[in-house]
């Protein structure tokens, strides 16, 4: 199975823009680490947002 292309490319524009990294070093993280960047980016969106 692969891995939707919206999906990934959703994820690498998530982390490239939060984290200002280049496009290469994004899509050399194996999948479960770049799900995970994304996860943590998320969480500490919403702790700045709901003001914890």
């Amino acid at each position: 199975m692969t891995y939707a292309t919206d999906r990934l490319q959703e994820e690498i524009a998530y982390v490239a823009y939060h984290f200002h990294w280049p496009l290469n070093d994004i899509l050399d993280l194996e999948h479960p680490a770049r799900r995970r960047f994304v996860d943590e980016i998320s969480k500490i969106n919403r702790r700045i947002t709901e003001g914890d």
